[in-house]
């Protein structure tokens, strides 16, 4: 749509350059522009501002805003308090808070409620929403009657319930009385712009509730918002750091590959905390790609669009470089499909065939679909419309940037193994792997993550359970203590297969040992003896000094895969205080319930 002199207060010559600008910006940079206007200039009326004024007889409606977060990473973290600086940007008071650290006995005075919230593993709040979501759901829970609320829910469309602990709060605040102000968001792990979209609906809204007429848009949240940081560097905008070491941890003979990679992040202006995550923007396996032209018969050199703005490159480069091939997910089965020659493709989405839509995406990626029921349909312009953006890979930060200025130290463990006939190897890790040499570059960034950090005070007690590469944020934890002169003892748990060929890192630890850095370390190879040994075996061996730890005040931190690994440790810890305490099953969970409270059980799990 083009602006007019006649329906607009600008001159002809303002208007001009409006028309030019408009079209070449991207939804992000509308929002954005909107917002800083509406920001620094309130509406004049003539009776004042509108920000200050209300239509006469139109009843007073709150200002005040209750933001609450349950964040895994930092994303949902990051979200709320940008969002909370917006809305105090246009007049709102605003109380912004983890799920954990909220009281329940408040919610019941809340008028205005906003929710940003991840999903964790398959279908789980994160641990710092899990006390909030329990409450909710249980029956002291209060009526909502006179509640308003809205709800950001942050995904990965990968995984089969996606969304869920959004979708959960949205229905269970509807059913407690509560009345949607704006409706529910659902984002995939590319989230700016749904995310802005719906921070520029809730405000609009908000703005309509107090002048009863208008409406305001704002600024866009973005992932590092809230974090002291003069980089320009951001998860939009990252940073290619060059590599400066790339070495295997493992020893000749081992089943595994695990990479230690140094970066260097000088001239960035990025900075980091143990506990963070360094974020990487991937490449697809060039071989993969090629394999996927040789089954399409597509023209590797055929220019497609990359993006909403039309920016153009080379097919496959495109493949390459910015789209998703190796995941299927049943949203993105749902728009190929229809595409597919062999129709039989759509029986997999009839309802009662779930489990075997399930199955049959699992471990399969574009190229089995387009063998299985291709060729597809369309235009190749068509076909990649429909792919997602390649995310990044979040891994642990194994180094503190204390001890080493100037860079970021990463533990990746390589990931292959064969499914369908065919060898898969992980994105990311393989090209850490095979692919990245000194020398190179890659784009990267910080994912700040306050629910996973060392004591305030160092005196504080730490144990550290990080088998396999759960290690990363501990060596990242020692180098900072060790830095700082902490004064705390410090227990370590560490597991892997193989004592000769996996003890990753193992002269380190055993200098910090020596040195009284690190206090105490137990293993566990489970491949060396005839029946496996794993982390939670050499927790209950121990598990009187361990108990004794606890009740002196000691921080627990886990690090690792979620689905089986943190579960088992966390139900040996539940053991362990249970016996060790003489209370019930019940009470050892109130007590680590407690504990996580208190942010001294803290989890970075995957």
């Amino acid at each position: 749509m083009q602006l007019q002199v006649n329906n607009s207060p600008f001159n002809q010559e303002q208007v001009d350059l409006l028309n030019r600008l408009l079209p070449t910006l991207n939804a992000t940079q509308k929002v954005w522009l909107s917002g800083y206007l509406a920001a620094s200039a309130p509406i004049q009326t003539t009776g004042g501002t509108l920000n200050e004024s209300h239509p006469a007889g139109a009843p007073a409606v709150s200002k005040e805003v209750t933001i609450l977060y349950g964040s895994q990473s930092g994303n949902a973290q990051g979200l709320a308090k940008k969002s909370a600086k917006v809305l105090e940007a246009n007049g709102f008071q605003v109380n912004v808070s983890s799920m954990s650290d909220f009281k329940t006995n408040q919610l019941k005075k809340v008028q205005q409620l906003l929710i940003v919230v991840s999903t964790h593993g398959e279908g789980e709040p994160p641990d710092n929403a899990i006390s909030f979501h329990e409450f909710l759901n249980s029956k002291r829970a209060p009526q909502l009657d006179g509640l308003k609320f809205s709800v950001l829910a942050l995904g990965d469309s990968s995984y089969e319930l996606f969304c869920q602990t959004g979708k959960d709060f949205d229905t269970r605040l509807e059913a407690l009385g509560g009345t949607r102000l704006y409706e529910r968001v659902d984002c995939d792990v590319d989230y700016d712009e749904p995310a802005a979209e719906w921070l520029q609906g809730v405000v609009n809204r908000l703005k309509e509730g107090q002048t009863g007429a208008g409406t305001a848009s704002l600024a866009v949240p973005t992932a590092s918002a809230g974090i002291a940081s003069e980089s320009a560097y951001s998860r939009t905008n990252p940073f290619p750091a060059e590599v400066l070491a790339n070495v295997n941890l493992n020893g000749r003979g081992s089943n595994k590959e695990t990479r230690h990679i140094e970066l260097s992040l000088e001239g960035s202006g990025l900075t980091y905390q143990p506990g963070d995550s360094l974020g990487i923007y991937p490449h697809n396996d060039p071989a993969l790609v090629d394999l996927l032209l040789e089954q399409t018969k597509w023209d590797p050199d055929a220019q497609v669009a990359i993006n909403k703005q039309g920016e153009l490159r080379p097919l496959r480069a495109a493949l390459i470089e910015y789209f998703e091939i190796t995941v299927l997910t049943r949203p993105l089965l749902e728009k190929l499909a229809p595409l597919a020659v062999n129709k039989e493709a759509l029986e997999l989405l009839e309802a009662g065939n779930e489990e075997k839509c399930k199955a049959y995406i699992h471990g399969r990626d574009l190229v089995d679909f387009i063998r299985d029921y291709g060729p597809l349909q369309g235009s190749v312009q068509d076909v990649v419309t429909i792919l997602r953006k390649i995310p990044a890979r979040l891994y642990s930060i194994a180094s503190s940037q204390a001890a080493n200025p100037d860079e970021v130290h990463l533990t990746i463990g390589a990931l292959r193994y064969d499914a369908h006939g065919r060898e898969r190897k992980g994105v990311c890790s393989v090209l850490c792997a095979e692919r990245l040499q000194p020398g190179d570059t890659i784009p990267v960034f910080i994912q700040h993550n306050s629910n996973f950090k060392l004591p305030d005070d160092p005196g504080t007690p730490v144990i550290m359970v990080g088998p396999g590469t759960g290690i990363a944020p501990f060596r990242s934890f020692m180098q900072e203590r060790e830095e700082m002169g902490a004064t705390g003892p410090s227990w370590l748990f560490f597991g892997d297969q193989h004592f000769v060929t996996d003890f990753l890192y193992q002269t380190e630890w055993q200098r910090w040992i020596k040195d009284g850095v690190l206090t105490r370390m137990d293993v566990a190879f489970s491949r060396d003896t005839d029946e496996k040994v794993y982390v939670q075996h050499r927790m209950l061996q121990h598990s009187k000094e361990l108990f004794d730890w606890l009740e002196q005040g000691a921080a627990v931190y886990i690090c690792g895969d979620e689905k089986h690994m943190a579960r088992d440790v966390h139900r040996t810890l539940a053991e362990i205080i249970e016996t060790e305490g003489s209370m019930s099953r019940e009470q050892a969970e109130e007590y680590l319930a407690a504990l996580q409270k208190n942010k001294r059980y803290q989890r970075d799990v995957y």
